[in-house]
């Protein structure tokens, strides 16, 4: 393969992601994407022309994007993600606009991404949808607002719930995600990787840690609460080895191509946070062992990817629950592809692809007319299985 449409990539031009796509660029003996940045973009300078494709990747590895966006003093605090949202979509639709009177194609929906980068609307459009997912009391446009812990304790008991996860309805990374726990009895206690400094900031950190005191666990609801919240019940996990597991799965086109398997000690099993990757054919095999078939997880992510039709690649959490015999969908991550070293799974068509390298093939079927069918650019290294 030597042609096709001129493409364009907006992120971060010295970033992993773009790298990523430049080398599945390559490797297709395609030409490499012309670059630009999301500074470019959120200033207005961005440009484009008859016949390119642009494909927007994440703006989150770019300090000064993410300066421009959340207008933060430190890119280790937690606050402005309602901010960042606000900003975001707006530049997204701003360059949907662009790219359309340029006589340019821009590649994801942009209306689509602003579904996905609120957790309470892509929660509420999956239920809808009839996807399975945790239940959640703020879920959907006609939900209740989360303006304080004080709310976050009446919904809850309410609803009957005494474990929970509070998020950032905008957050990324596991970003000012509690995993909340009480006991009916008063006590309170809530796991996160959020780090409140001595003058009441919050910040992310590595570690994962544990506030017991409902005054801590109210400080920083409350903090975090003009952001944006969004709650859910906190559903017991499957374990590996002993660990809390989940699993991401990469879904092109409708089709679920990629898959890893995360585990914790901890209730997030993000990867940055102490997670690892675990055995994906024991996953498997568990399934198996409890009544299930495999095919009918990535079922449920196929079902997921489907509710956004317009976004050509998401990653999808699926939570299996305890004794791997159900699924929920947890998010649906519109910049969820970045898994180095993986690739595709056996029948996926995506077989000796990285995400990327998947992605490519994808677009230039898409762009060629051709129809869906297993995908044929030439392999990448890597290893099948996380």
């Amino acid at each position: 393969m030597t042609s096709g449409p001129r493409l364009v990539v907006v992120g971060d031009p010295a970033g992993r992601r773009v790298a990523f796509f430049q080398d599945a660029l390559r490797a297709a003996g395609l030409p490499g994407a012309r670059a630009v940045s999301w500074p470019e973009v959120l200033r207005g300078r961005a440009r484009f022309a008859v016949g390119e494709t642009v494909r927007l990747d994440s703006p989150g590895e770019d300090p000064e994007a993410d300066g421009l966006l959340r207008g933060v003093d430190d890119p280790a605090r937690v606050e402005g993600t309602g901010r960042w949202y606000g900003r975001f979509t707006a530049a997204v639709a701003d360059l949907a606009r662009s790219v359309a009177e340029a006589g340019a194609v821009l590649v994801d929906d942009p209306a689509e991404l602003a579904v996905l980068f609120d957790k309470r609307l892509s929660h509420g459009r999956l239920r809808a949808a009839g996807v399975p997912v945790p239940d959640s009391p703020t879920s959907g446009p006609g939900a209740p607002v989360v303006r304080d812990w004080a709310d976050v304790r009446a919904l809850t008991a309410e609803a009957g719930m005494r474990r929970v996860f509070v998020k950032l309805a905008h957050g990324s990374s596991a970003s000012g995600v509690l995993a909340v726990e009480t006991n009916g009895a008063g006590r309170v206690q809530a796991t996160t990787s959020v780090e409140r400094g001595a003058d009441g900031r919050l910040f992310n950190s590595l570690r994962v840690r544990r506030y017991t005191g409902e005054h801590e666990v109210a400080a920083i609801v409350d903090a975090l609460a003009p952001d944006g919240l969004h709650v859910e019940r906190w559903l017991p996990k499957a374990t590996q080895d002993g660990r809390a597991a989940d699993l991401r799965v990469v879904v092109v086109d409708g089709r679920a191509t990629h898959a890893v398997l995360r585990t914790s000690r901890s209730p997030m099993t993000n990867l940055h946070l102490g997670g690892a990757r675990g055995d994906l054919d024991a996953a498997r095999a568990a399934i198996a062992s409890a009544g299930g078939r495999w095919a009918d997880a990535l079922a449920v992510c196929e079902r997921a990817a489907a509710v956004f039709p317009g976004t050509r690649c998401v990653g999808v959490d699926l939570l299996p629950t305890t004794g791997w015999r159900r699924f929920a969908v947890g998010e649906v991550n519109a910049f969820g592809d970045l898994l180095p070293g993986l690739t595709g799974l056996p029948g996926s068509g995506a077989e000796g692809l990285d995400t990327y390298a998947a992605q490519v093939a994808a677009q230039f079927r898409s762009a060629s007319g051709v129809p869906r069918t297993p995908m044929n650019l030439p392999r990448t290294t890597g290893t099948s299985t996380p």
